[in-house]
C-alpha cells in the first residue's frame, strides 16, 4: 500500500529541524526499500524549510502512521501537522528513476485537496515528462478519492500547477520541492 505522507513545519523549527537532519536521515535510511519520493519543501521565494514530503510503499495504515509518527522530527515537535492519505502511483516509477535526473529546472509539490468526483486520476498528456511523481489521494480503504499530488519539474509554480484540472479542487497548494535524502 502506498502512501503519501507531509509534514509541515512549525514556524520558527528551523534551527530544531536541522539539528535533527542526521536523525532525520537516519530514521528514513531504514526504510530505503520502501520510498517512492522524499524531500523538503520550502517557503515560497526562500530557503527556509517549510515540510518534509515522503511518498512510502508500506503493509497498512498502521505501519504507515508508525512511519509518520515515529519520525524524529515530529517526536520533537518539528512539524505543525502531517497529512498522512493513501495513495497511488500512476507512473509506475521512484523519483530516482525520473529521467530528468537530481537537478536541472525548478520542482514542485503539487497538492491538489479534492472537491467532489475524482479527477486527474491518469496524467495530463504532455506532461508525464515532468511528473517525478504523480497519483490520487484516497481515503484508507482506498475507496474514496481525496485530491492528487504530484511531485513536478516545471518552469514556475503557475506551469505546475497546470498538471492538475484546477476546478476540481478545493484548493491547491504550490510548494518548492526538491529531492531529498544524503547528497
Amino acid at each position: 500500500m502506498e502512501f503519501f505522507c507531509y509534514h509541515r513545519d512549525r514556524p520558527g523549527s528551523t534551527a530544531l529541524r536541522m539539528e535533527l537532519l542526521e536523525r532525520h536521515w537516519s530514521y528514513m535510511d531504514q526504510y530505503e526499500k520502501e520510498l517512492i519520493a522524499r524531500g523538503p519543501t520550502f517557503a515560497p521565494g526562500g530557503d527556509a524549510p517549510s515540510g518534509s514530503v515522503h511518498i512510502v510503499d508500506l503493509p497498512d495504515p498502521a505501519a504507515a502512521r508508525a512511519f509518520a509518527f515515529d519520525e524524529p522530527g515530529y517526536q520533537a515537535g518539528v512539524y505543525r501537522d502531517v497529512l498522512l492519505l493513501r495513495w497511488r502511483d500512476m507512473l509506475g516509477r521512484t523519483m530516482w528513476d525520473f529521467p530528468g535526473g537530481r537537478t536541472g529546472g525548478n520542482r514542485y509539490l503539487v497538492l491538489g485537496l479534492g472537491a467532489g468526483g475524482a479527477a486527474d486520476l491518469t496524467a495530463a498528456p504532455g506532461c508525464r515528462d515532468d511528473l517525478i511523481a504523480y497519483g490520487p489521494l484516497l481515503s484508507d480503504d482506498a475507496t474514496t478519492w481525496l485530491g492528487t499530488a504530484a511531485l513536478v519539474r516545471a518552469p514556475d509554480a503557475d506551469a505546475a500547477r497546470g498538471v492538475l484540472a484546477v476546478e476540481c479542487y478545493a484548493d491547491i497548494e504550490i510548494h518548492p520541492w526538491e529531492f531529498g535524502g544524503r547528497r
